[in-house]
């Protein structure tokens, strides 16, 4: 069968794809055009030149209908429900595809379009089967609210002709997505999202007519690290959660607004729960951070909440670890603490560690006479290092990416380890022709680059010129650098920031993008990361093996390489909310809340405060991380200054002001003093620089969350099943 391109087969071929229509990238760097008059539904509007029907019409809150249309995507002006009528026309328009013209007259709710739109909606209901009652889209349907609003109250079509009503088989596209096509009112936005969004061409029509189906063409499962979008997307129940299938009712679940900790984007979301427990988690529109899309694994790795649940304290007698009462394990946590001297006493902070854990558990140990404080994920402490914030954000803001002309990847994929950052550059990529290279393992990115090798002795050559690379650097009018955090804990991580850095001043001298372009940006992975080097956090885990503490605390320290035999004789206190690797260890466990149980506060890579909000409460004998430790504090007699939330977040707010000021960001300076501090001697170690995150199935479990996910773990065998079938 042969795929038919979408664009090109809605005379659109040979044109850029703009967000929300289309553009040349030549438009660009001609003076602004001057507005023009057009009349909607007699009220006056000022547009610019380009600007279609429905757009104009969306500026004085006039809501036209609409299936197919979607401000992200290319245009298809294939459903037709946007028809209106315009002034000395004979037949009505498609508004998404009709660019207005001045002194148009366009009349959105005449008999005509009215009329228009009753047939459009009535040719759509001919098939369209009647399982609206056992519909998950049910409540949230497009076609279920518009055929109410703009619909006839009757047909002229029965069910009595000789083949009935058209069916199609269900497609299985994975296990993420559930399909019943016969719904499918073929308006194209999942196949535009897949193509254009997402990257994957996977999806597309076969057929013709009423024979035309949506679908993969040749059996093969939908796989991306985006692909539940397309269930946001559809506006009829074709496409829906398959792990969510028959579970609620939209108006039976209470909503909370929070943000997504499971990579370091800060997407925000929004949390559906029912009788305390999280049913799903959907996307929130933040035009600053992920637009209206969510990764997968945020999306659906909700399920790991339930499961592997630390739900009482324990401690270990006999070698086994035995439930006991709060007091029990206070007690003995407390106790080990007092004995061990202040230099033998460390802490490692995991990657879903809050802001108020993190200031709470540094104000004890700084109690105790500790410094001894690391991440997970180590950065150096060499030259800047984590005393000068510029050092270790996304300097230009997420959004900022898409201003860019030149990208430089430096030991990062981003696909997977900020797939909303990636479509950021992929959106760049297509629509404002974005050069894009990289440093580091060739990977799959969704869009072309230009691949300098996989050593880091590349950025010393771009730095000092002998790349051929160079000569379109040297062009560049807004530089960008993102340098992925995974490269900065090898043994030459000093190195690698101090020639990054010293790289990006040399391009910040030539820039010629807008005011405060910043080409300098640190990508993160851990979502508690920048708060923590906000608040101290530098020590490093090999330090701590040197040092060879006698009382070790794990703050949801999962990932960290901490075996058992690493340290024989210490006394390992665990704090965290899913029994994995460091519960396995520990002497004394405390479970503590996930994310969707607390109200706190986390940092994203670009250094903007975000709150998460309490969806349901901690299940068992959990509580909140920063509760745990403040009374442990208590026991130990060096009792913390706090005993509400907003108590601690003052605390914050005198260390770190700018982690109280929700939403906004602080922008970092000290460029050139960050370049000086910077350690400029060493060498670059010989191997080549790696990835955790190299493929899809390596992306769908990073954490205690999505490990615990049993659809995480069915995502995983799929890829794998998908890959074995490739071979």
């Amino acid at each position: 069968m042969l795929r038919l391109p979408l664009i090109r087969a809605a005379g659109l071929s040979g044109c850029r794809l703009g967000a929300t229509g289309l553009h040349t990238t030549a438009s660009k760097l001609q003076a602004p055009p001057e507005q023009i008059e057009v009349f909607i539904d007699d009220i006056p509007v000022l547009v610019d030149p380009g600007t279609t029907v429905l757009q104009a019409a969306a500026k004085i809150g006039v809501e036209i209908p609409r299936f197919c249309y979607h401000e992200r995507l290319a245009v298809a002006g294939n459903c037709r429900m946007c028809l209106v009528e315009i002034e000395k026309q004979i037949k009505p328009v498609a508004a998404c595809a009709m660019p207005v013209m001045k002194g148009w007259r366009v009349k959105t709710n005449s008999d005509l379009t009215r009329k228009a739109r009753e047939g459009v909606m009535e040719f759509l209901l001919v098939n369209h089967p009647l399982d609206c009652p056992i519909c998950d889209q049910g409540g949230e349907c497009d076609l279920q609210d518009q055929s109410m609003a703009f619909g006839n109250d009757r047909s002229r079509f029965v069910d009595i002709n000789f083949s009935g009503k058209r069916a199609v088989e269900d497609k299985d596209v994975g296990p993420l997505i559930k399909t019943v096509m016969t719904r499918c009112i073929h308006c194209t936005r999942c196949i535009r999202f897949a193509s254009e969004v997402a990257g994957v061409d996977d999806l597309g029509t076969t057929g013709r007519g009423s024979d035309m189906q949506v679908g993969t063409y040749v059996e093969k499962m939908f796989l991306s690290e985006l692909s539940g979008n397309v269930i946001d997307l559809c506006p009829v129940g074709a496409l829906t959660s398959k792990p969510y299938a028959f579970v609620a009712r939209p108006w039976e679940t209470r909503r909370t607004d929070s943000i997504d900790v499971l990579d370091a984007v800060g997407s925000n979301i929004v949390v559906s729960t029912r009788s305390g427990e999280v049913l799903r988690v959907l996307p929130r529109l933040n035009e600053e951070i992920n637009e209206e899309w969510l990764s997968d694994k945020s999306r659906f790795a909700c399920d790991g909440l339930k499961r592997q649940r630390l739900l009482t304290p324990m401690m270990k007698v006999d070698s086994k670890l035995q439930p006991v009462e709060w007091e029990d394990a206070l007690v003995a946590a407390s106790r080990a603490l007092q004995q061990a001297p202040a230099t033998k006493i460390a802490a490692v902070t995991g990657k879903l560690a809050d802001a108020e854990a993190l200031i709470s558990l540094k104000d004890l140990f700084n109690k105790l006479g500790s410094e001894t404080l690391a991440t997970e994920q180590p950065f150096p402490k060499d030259g800047a290092g984590i005393d000068l914030r510029s050092s270790y954000i996304m300097n230009n803001k997420i959004a900022g990416i898409e201003e860019a002309d030149v990208v430089v990847l430096i030991g990062t994929n981003p696909r997977f380890e900020a797939p909303l950052v990636n479509t950021r550059l992929r959106k760049s990529y297509l629509h404002r022709e974005q050069t894009i290279a990289l440093i580091g393992p060739e990977v799959d990115l969704t869009y072309e680059y230009e691949h300098l090798g996989d050593s880091a002795e590349v950025i010393s050559q771009l730095k000092n010129g002998t790349h051929p690379f160079c000569a379109t650097l040297k062009n560049a009018k807004a530089p960008l650098i993102i340098l992925g955090a995974e490269q900065l804990g090898r043994s030459d991580g000093s190195k690698i920031l101090a020639e990054t850095q010293a790289l990006a001043a040399s391009l910040g001298k030539t820039v010629q993008a807008p005011e405060n372009w910043k080409v300098l940006n640190v990508l993160h992975s851990n979502a508690s990361q920048v708060a923590a080097l906000d608040l101290g956090y530098g020590s490093s885990l090999a330090e701590i093996k040197a040092q060879n503490p006698q009382v070790l605390f794990l703050l949801g320290a999962d990932d960290a390489d901490i075996k058992r035999e690493d340290f024989p004789n210490t006394f390992i206190i665990y704090l965290g909310s899913h029994g994995d690797q460091g519960a396995c260890i520990a002497d004394v466990v405390l479970p503590g809340a996930a994310y969707t149980e607390k109200n706190a506060s986390y940092v994203n890579t670009e250094g903007r405060a975000q709150q998460t909000g309490t969806a349901v409460n901690p299940p068992g004998m959990a509580r909140p991380d920063w509760k745990i430790i403040r009374a442990l504090s208590e026991f130990i007699g060096v009792r913390l200054p706090y005993d509400t939330i907003h108590d601690v977040r003052g605390r914050l707010e005198q260390v770190a002001p700018h982690l109280v000021r929700y939403g906004d960001i602080e922008p970092a300076n000290y460029f050139a003093q960050a370049l000086e501090l910077a350690k400029k001697t060493g060498s670059f170690a010989s191997d080549p620089l790696e990835l955790k995150q190299k493929t899809l199935d390596e992306f769908f479990m990073t954490d205690v969350v999505s490990r615990a996910s049993p659809t995480m773990a069915k995502c995983v065998q799929a890829v794998i099943k998908q890959r074995q079938a490739q071979l």
